[in-house]
């Protein structure tokens, strides 16, 4: 009897301190959020697709995806991958970006004294750079990047993808207003953060972002209709009115436009802004998200004509709140673990306690600069109450939980070691480049027992189930595998709670519209003799240059390519120069670039000796050359090359074209690979003898080639 009653003693003050753990979390948790943080940011780095930077700090990773785009003809290189295969969705990618430019707007500073800005900086920039080269036309955007039925199918290292990397986009035909409107809130809300830093880049952002919330909002539709293979992976089940809510939104923060603000009010109703009342948010249903953004747009005063159009959205904002603390009428509110984690679904939960938190974090501030409480149905809430519910689910996140386990990779000592993820779960490429086959992933390491061989730090796992159980098998993709947008709202989360306690943000302005550069109130006329074809001016500072200096990046991202002529009849349209070193030419032509030393160099010479080595093009569309122009490489040792000499020896050893269409070029064009070890190889001579060891056609299909081309694998 004795021990009964100490039993159901001892269970009492357990049920106790599981009560106490919630309340009083935001004093005595203890953890590294600092740490966390950072960690979170190189889980970003492992997820790159594309030519990866000198400073990649992941370096058991290496380039891959270089080829992206290739069949199509548009440059689709760089990028994330989702998760833990190897095709790029665009969707949660542009929420992921979303997500982290609103972290940085409202958490900078905090973040700067983290040590972690430049990082994160260079994460939004990563996915901003592959969306202007996604959005390769005004009403034209590249989606989906491979497919998950191929690739799911193998299980390589992206270094090793044999899989198929066909591009999807949406158009005027096919219309994807939820991807496109996505996509235009990340590049606003990345505008955003940019507009001090680089504001050359920041209006460039805001310029994507206004073409394409014009496409989204002009040609209605659901992207998973006009790219159907995405439906299997990442459907929109919210259809797309939340997305057109949400990228007007982040264009009136990233603007202060009237016009977006008569937007959101106008289309309350119509789209579902006012209507809704949800208990998620995600990479698909935005609304929660965009509601909050309205709700702080009037608590900070600026409704005026629209305050009770946006006292409805804030509203329903609330509602969400109030569900996950459990404060809505019963039926209305988040399911909670009995561990204390919120809880959606089996699939993934983590991503949905992520973005809940970060609500909840951001609420909180707006409510304290308001002087407001929260108004629940069943209590009257602080501001600090938010903030502690949402530590209390970072907490859980990060160990404090029935488990004793972090659910981020790398954080304490107790972590998940068999991350559902290709490339953590193979030998480095770095370490082991020996070519990996399909299926032969499966066989070696897929089944295998052991721990990962490559750490994934920063991975926020799919975490436990409803009841804290969690099975840490690689197998287990329901909860071993991590996504991008897991991460993305958590990194603000973790500003938050690192200590640092707001004081404004000195990176961007918090009043929509207030950008500190805008680009000139013109544009110079495409046919001026003063401008070639194109160019504009880009400056961080117009004062550098002298006055005849322009620019003219087609779609260069931040690179500040700056044309000095004192002729401009001297050098053909385009022309410029990339100097290794500078002596070696004319001295009234310069460049000043950030960061160019990746890129493909095109000579254009009707006459060789006419220009220095080096002179070249850097082209969107090569059919904008003289049909003689062609690539130089400088030093790009993974991309397909293909000669286009009528005679070999007028042009030097490494010239080439990289092709948007190899029906454009002449039938005697061949592929030189410098550097392509595990690509299907075909010979295309005539004559073996007429053509270097080792040049080749990469075939889009063998039957495309006469009966005496022939497979040449250098290393299947």
């Amino acid at each position: 009897m004795l021990s009964g009653v100490m039993a159901r003693t001892c269970w009492f003050w357990v049920v106790v301190a599981l009560l106490c753990f919630n309340v009083f979390v935001c004093e005595c948790s203890g953890l590294n959020y600092g740490e966390a943080l950072s960690k979170c940011l190189l889980f970003l780095e492992a997820q790159r697709s594309g030519r990866l930077p000198s400073g990649q700090r992941v370096t058991w990773r290496d380039h891959s995806g270089l080829t992206d785009g290739l069949l199509q003809g548009v440059d689709l290189v760089g990028g994330y991958y989702d998760a833990g295969d190897h095709v790029k969705f665009g969707l949660p990618m542009a929420f992921t970006v979303t997500m982290l430019a609103w972290s940085v707007m409202e958490y900078g500073n905090q973040i700067a004294a983290a040590g972690q800005l430049g990082y994160t900086m260079e994460a939004i920039k990563w996915g901003t750079d592959y969306f202007m080269k996604a959005h390769s036309e005004p009403e034209v955007l590249w989606g989906e990047v491979g497919d998950g039925d191929t690739d799911h199918y193998c299980w390589q290292r992206p270094e090793d993808m044999t899989t198929s990397r066909q591009a999807y986009k949406v158009d005027a035909a096919n219309p994807g207003s939820d991807l496109a409107g996505e996509t235009a809130a990340a590049m606003a809300s990345a505008s955003i953060v940019f507009s001090k830093s680089n504001p050359a880049y920041s209006n460039l952002l805001l310029q994507h972002a206004k073409q394409l919330f014009a496409f989204a909002d002009k040609y209605r539709g659901k992207y998973d209709k006009s790219i159907s293979i995405v439906g299997k992976y990442y459907s929109s089940v919210s259809g797309y009115g939340d997305e057109l809510l949400w990228a007007a939104s982040w264009m009136y923060q990233a603007t202060g436009d009237e016009y977006y603000l008569t937007y959101i009010a106008d289309n309350a109703e119509s789209l579902g802004g006012t209507g809704w009342a949800m208990t998620e948010f995600s990479w698909d249903v935005k609304y929660a998200g965009l509601q909050v953004l309205a709700a702080k747009v009037l608590m900070q005063g600026q409704g005026g004509k629209y305050s009770s159009i946006l006292q409805k959205y804030q509203s329903k904002a609330e509602f969400f709140l109030c569900a996950c603390l459990k404060k809505n009428p019963l039926g209305s509110n988040v399911d909670i673990t009995p561990g204390g984690l919120l809880y959606i679904r089996e699939w993934n939960n983590m991503q949905y306690v992520s973005s809940a938190s970060f609500l909840l974090t951001v609420y909180s501030d707006y409510l304290t600069s308001a002087e407001k409480k929260l108004m629940c149905p069943s209590a009257e809430l602080q501001p600090s109450e938010l903030l502690n519910f949402a530590q209390s689910q970072v907490d859980y996140i990060l160990g404090l939980n029935p488990r004793a386990t972090s659910y981020l990779v790398g954080f304490g000592k107790t972590y998940p070691e068999q991350v559902h993820h290709r490339g953590a779960s193979i030998i480095s490429y770095k370490e082991n480049p020996s070519f990996l086959g399909c299926t032969q992933g499966y066989d070696t390491w897929y089944n295998r027992k052991e721990t990962n061989p490559n750490v994934i730090v920063g991975a926020l796992v799919g975490g436990p189930d409803k009841n804290d159980n969690f099975e840490d098998e690689r197998g287990n993709y329901m909860q071993t595998e991590a996504c991008t947008y897991n991460i993305a709202p958590l990194l603000g989360v973790l500003a938050k709670l690192n200590g640092f306690p707001s004081q404004g943000n000195h990176l961007v302005s918090f009043q929509p519209g207030q950008l500190s550069y805008k680009l000139p109130s013109s544009t110079p006329d495409p046919n001026s003799d003063l401008y070639p074809l194109g160019a504009f001016f880009y400056p961080l500072d117009i004062s550098m240059y002298l006055q005849d200096a322009f620019f003219y990046p087609l779609e260069i991202s931040v690179l500040d390519v700056v044309f000095y002529p004192l002729d401009t009849d001297l050098y053909p349209l385009g022309t410029f120069f990339y100097p290794l070193d500078i002596s070696m030419y004319l001295p009234d032509a310069f460049i000043y670039p950030l960061d160019i030393l990746d890129l493909d160099a095109v000579f254009y010479p009707l006459d060789a000796d006419l220009y220095p080595l080096g002179a070249f093009f850097y082209p969107l569309d090569i059919s904008m050359y003289l049909p003689d122009a062609f690539f130089y490489r400088l030093g790009i040792s993974a991309l397909d090359a293909i000669f286009y000499p009528l005679d070999a020896d007028l042009y030097p050893m490494g010239a080439f074209f990289y092709p948007l269409d190899i029906s454009v070029y002449l039938p005697d064009a061949f592929f030189y690979p410098l550097d392509i070890l595990v690509l299907d190889a075909v010979f295309y001579p005539m004559d073996i003898d007429m053509y270097p060891l080792g040049a080749f056609f990469y075939p889009l299909d063998i039957n495309v080639y006469p009966p005496n081309a022939m497979i040449y694998p250098l290393d299947i």
